[in-house]
């Protein structure tokens, strides 16, 4: 029979919430809830999620446009993801266009992910397989910590609108220096369902059951025990 756990809006998983429903994060860790049982329900509320929806906290976002032919005249898929943050409230805190190359995209991202007040960072293009893509190749080496679930979850929506050829795709997602980072293909379309279908909500504080936003204060605490226990 179904459960509910008291204290969330989440009902009819059919499962316990807290393990079948919650993938990490602050979630994952939270107390066990009291558990009672419930006639069954259809769906799961959640808070809504449009695009004109405000959100609780503005976040600090840096855009990256990886190729060797754009430039800022027509640059669209950054275009389309400055609009849409700005749609959703937050701060477009830096943006550039960069060559198809490994040094000079870590390069870049290396200062933003080094500077306190960027949030996050979203890249778009060099995420496929042609000889000059090498955008999870100038990250990869950055990350502390893998958003392993982006990349698969971007793939899976992509899977709805572009079928098998979503293998393609190498997007990927990870913490450095406790900074989000996100890497976008280049394309206009695979730009607009990776805000709209993932990143939008997961850069909203109050998207529930759980979003990275709301863990932002929470990312630095290991560095700092680690900076407490180094010698003098």
């Amino acid at each position: 029979m179904p459960y509910r756990e008291r204290g969330r809006q989440c009902v009819g998983l059919g499962a316990f919430a807290h393990g079948a429903g919650y993938g990490g994060g602050d979630c994952a860790n939270r107390e066990q809830p009291t558990l009672r049982r419930i006639r069954p329900a259809k769906t799961c509320r959640q808070p809504p999620s449009g695009p004109d929806k405000a959100i609780a906290t503005s976040l600090a976002i840096a855009l990256l446009t990886v190729s060797d032919t754009r430039t800022a005249a027509d640059d669209r898929s950054g275009d389309l993801l400055a609009e849409r943050l700005g749609m959703a409230g937050h701060r477009l805190a830096a943006r550039s266009i960069v060559r198809d190359d490994i040094y000079a995209i870590r390069a870049i991202v290396s200062g933003w992910i080094a500077d306190p007040t960027i949030d996050a960072v979203i890249s778009t293009g060099g995420t496929g397989f042609t000889g000059r893509d090498s955008t999870p190749e100038a990250l990869l080496p950055l990350f502390d910590k893998h958003i392993e679930g982006f990349g698969e979850l971007f793939r899976q929506v992509s899977f709805e609108e572009i079928g098998s050829s979503t293998i393609q795709s190498r997007a990927v997602g990870g913490l450095a220096n406790s900074t989000l980072v996100f890497a976008l293909p280049g394309s206009t379309n695979a730009c607009a369902t990776g805000w709209d279908r993932i990143l939008r909500n997961q850069l909203d504080d109050e998207f529930r059951p759980c979003n990275f936003a709301e863990l932002i204060p929470r990312f630095r605490e290991g560095a700092s025990v680690r900076r407490s226990f180094q010698p003098s």
